[in-house]
């Protein structure tokens, strides 16, 4: 039995190494080369324009870029604080993939961390640490976290919002409403879709602890998401002489995911063309357009929208190997999401018991789910719900191992972190 206040952390001290070791591994792996893998195209992307920053040319890139920037023109298609990271490791190391990959190996500790904390929170350190133990050998997660793309930072970023919205029903501190809000901003900036999940956050504590609630510091929390966001949509006005909120890429995403050439039969490599109308506008207002006429779409053809995100089931939720995929991808597909799904949907049955607690796990996955499959579906995109499920995994794990007497029963008691 695992007794925290005699701080026995050594089990999840053994697989916070072992994990990041893992991941060092890969990131050695790939190495300094930067290339279109299978699923992580987009860190081609994101190293130009690190380096494109480090010139002094700004966010632009130097020839015509996916999917409609034009050669040396500014961009907010693309993270603005990924970007920076990337940048400012360059400007340390020089131009050295390879010692990005590794900062982020490290740095992906946190995210057994706070699967851990989140675990515990629920269900007891026992449940805690096989949560943390799955999350660790993860095949997926292992690639990406040392893929150059946001999917680290921008996962740890969603656990830290569950954590923190977990504690704050137990204990609505101040700190922890300040908190809440630079998790949230920090994950804005790497995935905006983020904000569309916050009111859900929000409006759950707010029902949980409404009698015990000081709107100060709701208000606060919300004042220091908007400290994270103001200073780029201010970049954006004078820039592009438009309003922008943050980043110009939801546009072309729900309008390519939509588009009538894709039918009701969804390819995530399809790239629809821009209409010719808008060629020669702002980001902005290319991206409030593509909003419209993706929408428009919808409207005009429910039937087949519908018949099309029911077929991107596929795609989110792809497992099998594929031709058009490297070996590395193909086996990380396999030999992570189609092994740890009925330990999962187990783990989801057993919650039950704590529904109220774990409705901000809940959330995120109906959340994030519902969004891909209204527009795009890739298993890469479905990783922080992966992530998120771990918790579930943990405690399918830890219950059947206590059901076969390799644990005391009273493993799963819910304890706090």
């Amino acid at each position: 039995m695992f007794n925290h206040k005699r701080g026995t952390y050594s089990p999840l001290i053994a697989l916070i190494v072992a994990s990041v070791l893992i991941r060092v591994g890969m990131a050695l792996w790939l190495g300094n080369q930067v290339e279109p893998v299978s699923g992580a195209a987009d860190q081609v992307s994101y190293d130009t324009l690190a380096q494109s920053i480090l010139a002094g040319k700004g966010f632009s890139f130097p020839t015509n870029w996916y999917p409609f920037t034009l050669a040396n023109e500014p961009t907010a298609h693309w993270s603005y604080l990924y970007t920076l990271y990337l940048a400012g490791v360059y400007a340390v190391t020089g131009h050295d993939p390879l010692a990005a990959r590794l900062i982020q190996a490290l740095l992906s500790g946190l995210t057994i961390w706070f699967v851990y904390r989140i675990g515990s929170r629920l269900f007891g350190a026992w449940v805690g640490l096989a949560a943390a133990a799955l999350t660790g050998v993860y095949a997926y997660l292992v690639f990406f976290n040392a893929a150059l793309m946001t999917q680290t930072f921008y996962i740890i970023a969603v656990l830290a919002v569950i954590d923190l919205s977990l504690a704050l029903a137990e204990n609505p501190t101040r700190q922890n409403w300040v908190l809440l809000g630079v998790a949230m901003g920090i994950g804005a900036l790497l995935r905006q879709t983020l904000l569309i999940f916050a009111p859900l956050v929000f409006a759950w504590i707010i029902l949980t602890r409404h009698w015990r609630l000081r709107w100060r510091d709701v208000l606060i929390s919300l004042g220091v998401v908007g400290l994270f966001i103001l200073p780029w949509t201010i970049y954006n006005y004078f820039t592009f002489h438009d309003f922008l909120l943050l980043n110009s890429n939801g546009g072309y995403w729900f309008y390519s995911s939509n588009h009538p050439l894709q039918g009701t039969h969804f390819d995530q490599n399809f790239a629809a063309p821009l209409p010719a109308e808008l060629r020669g506008l702002s980001e902005p207002a290319i991206d409030r357009a593509l909003y419209r006429e993706g929408l428009g779409f919808i409207l005009a053809d429910p039937t087949r929208f519908l018949l099309l995100s029911l077929s991107r089931v596929k795609d989110y939720f792809w497992v099998s190997p594929s031709e058009q995929s490297s070996l590395i991808s193909n086996l990380a597909r396999l030999f992570s999401f189609a092994l740890y799904l009925p330990f999962m949907i187990y783990g989801l049955v057993l919650s039950r018991r704590q529904w109220r607690l774990c409705v901000p796990l809940y959330l995120y996955v109906a959340f994030d789910t519902t969004l891909c499959l209204a527009t795009w579906a890739a298993p890469r995109y479905r990783l922080p719900s992966d992530t998120v499920m771990m918790v579930f995994a943990g405690l399918a794990v830890v219950s059947l191992a206590a059901r076969w007497g390799w644990i005391p029963r009273a493993a799963l008691a819910r304890r706090a972190v």
